[in-house]
C-alpha cells in the first residue's frame, strides 16, 4: 500500500484515510492503541469479539491434540 496521509484536527483528532479504515474495518467507537516505535507512533485497531483472527495461529506448534484436558502439563 502507497503512503496515506491523515490530518490533525484543532481538537487533536487523527483523521484516518478511507481506505485504511475499510482495509483495517476503523469504525465510529473502534478503540485504537498507539505504540511509540523507532521513527514514529504505529497505531492499532482493537477488535475484541474479532476471534477469527486468532484461529488457527497454534496450528504449527505441533501442540498434543489432548492439550485442553491436561492444563498442568508444561508445553516443549
Amino acid at each position: 500500500m502507497k503512503q496515506l496521509e491523515g490530518v490533525m484536527t484543532s481538537k487533536g483528532q487523527l483523521v484516518i484515510p478511507a481506505k485504511l479504515r475499510r482495509v483495517f474495518r476503523i469504525g465510529q467507537g473502534t478503540r485504537v492503541r498507539f505504540v511509540r516505535i523507532q521513527g514514529g507512533i504505529a497505531i492499532y485497531p482493537e477488535h475484541e469479539a474479532d476471534i477469527d483472527h486468532y484461529r488457527g495461529i497454534l496450528a504449527d506448534l505441533n501442540l498434543p491434540s489432548d492439550i485442553e484436558h491436561d492444563a498442568d502439563r508444561e508445553v516443549r
